[in-house]
């Protein structure tokens, strides 16, 4: 048997371990998320905000039973998005990237809480 180059010897093959991203990638990556989950959340609530204004009624007209159908494309960008947020916040724990990990969570917090607002709008 053929014994190991000298250099494998003075430097072992390190364990197979997961490298975590440096700190400073972690803090920018999650910069940059914030930016872009913040627009997210504000268009979501001005949209919100103008379909729920011009749906709702006049005080003194007389309610009527309004049936309409919601697309099924409607309820999968409403709910779509927060599931979108949790898988990527779980992704990036995974990856180590704890400052990301939080802010993704954040960010599913809040597109959660919106897409319970736009399903009661959809529904009334």
């Amino acid at each position: 048997m053929v014994p190991p180059p000298a250099h494998d010897q003075v430097f072992p093959a390190p364990a197979r371990t997961r490298d975590r991203p440096s700190r400073l990638t972690d803090i920018a990556l999650a910069l940059l998320l914030v930016a872009a989950d913040a627009i997210i959340v504000v268009t979501g609530t001005v949209l919100l905000l103008a379909v729920g204004l011009g749906t709702a009624q006049a005080p003194h007209s007389s309610p009527t039973a309004r049936s309409r159908d919601v697309p099924f494309l409607m309820w999968l960008a409403v709910w779509g998005v927060p599931a979108v947020a949790a898988i990527e916040s779980v992704v990036h724990a995974r990856l180590r990237m704890p400052v990301t990990a939080v802010v993704q969570g954040l960010f599913t917090l809040a597109c959660t809480f919106l897409a319970v607002a736009w399903t009661r709008t959809l529904l009334s």
